[in-house]
C-alpha cells in the first residue's frame, strides 16, 4: 500500500491550480468530458443515469460538476486542494445547485452519512486513491440501482499498481503523488469486491490510432 503525504499532495495540486494555463477556457467554461480529447469524444453523461444527487470525487476546476448543476442536478465537488475549491467556487457560484468541498475523497466518505444517485471521477480522485480503500467507500455510499463512473488513462503495459510522481519535474520541493494503474480485468475484480454491482471496464479508443485511449469504469450501487 502506497504511504501518502496528503499534505504534501495538497500543496502540489494547490501550485497546480495557481499555475498560469496556456487555455484558460479549459478551466472556465462549463463542459463534461470524459476523455481527455474533449466533450465531442466518447460518451456523454448519460452514463450516470437521471441522478438528483451526484458527487464528484477529485473536482478539480468544477467545470464537470458545473455543467451536470446547469441540468438540474444536485451536484457536491469534492477536492483535497483549497485552491481548486476556492477557484471553482468562485467560478460557479451562479451554475446551480453546486457546492464545493475541501477533503481528501477518503476522509470526506468516510465522514459522511450521505448516499448519492451517481458518484463519478473524471480524472480525479479515484486515479489518485487506493482503490481499495476508496471503491468500498463508494459503494457504502451509492443509492441502489445508483450510477458510479470513473474515467483516466489507461495504464502503460507491465506497470501496474501504484505508480509514484513527482510534480514540478525534479527541482525543488519534493512534490509527489500516486497514481493507480490497473488493467480493466483488474478493475472489474476490484470493483465487484467492494461490493459494487455489474463492473464493467473498458478503454475507449482514441480519435487517431496510435494515441492514448481513456479508461472508462462503470458500476451500480446495491
Amino acid at each position: 500500500m502506497a504511504r501518502h503525504d496528503h499534505d504534501v499532495e495538497r500543496e502540489m495540486w494547490d501550485r497546480y491550480a495557481a499555475a498560469p494555463k496556456n487555455d484558460t477556457s479549459a478551466e472556465t467554461e462549463a463542459v463534461f468530458a470524459w476523455t481527455q480529447w474533449g466533450a465531442d469524444h466518447g460518451p456523454g453523461i448519460e452514463l450516470l443515469g437521471a441522478p438528483a444527487t451526484v458527487l464528484d470525487l477529485g473536482s478539480g476546476p468544477g467545470r464537470e460538476a458545473a455543467f451536470l448543476a446547469t441540468q438540474g442536478m444536485t451536484v457536491t465537488g469534492v477536492d483535497l486542494s483549497p485552491v481548486m475549491v476556492e477557484t471553482a467556487t468562485r467560478h460557479w457560484s451562479g451554475a446551480g445547485r453546486v457546492t464545493f468541498v475541501c477533503s481528501e475523497a477518503v476522509a470526506y466518505l468516510t465522514a459522511s452519512t450521505e448516499r448519492w444517485d451517481a458518484i463519478y471521477s473524471s480524472w480525479g480522485a479515484v486515479w489518485f486513491t487506493d482503490p481499495q480503500i476508496l471503491l468500498p467507500l463508494i459503494a457504502q455510499h451509492l443509492a441502489p440501482g445508483g450510477r458510479f463512473v470513473a474515467a483516466h488513462a489507461p495504464p502503460i503495459p507491465g506497470a501496474y499498481g501504484p505508480q509514484g510522481m513527482y510534480g514540478d519535474g525534479f527541482k525543488g520541493r519534493a512534490h509527489f503523488h500516486y497514481r493507480y494503474a490497473y488493467t480493466p480485468r483488474r478493475w472489474v475484480s476490484l470493483m465487484a469486491r467492494a461490493g459494487l454491482d455489474n463492473p464493467a471496464a473498458e478503454v475507449v479508443p482514441p480519435p487517431v490510432a496510435g494515441d492514448v485511449g481513456t479508461l472508462l469504469l462503470t458500476a451500480r450501487g446495491v
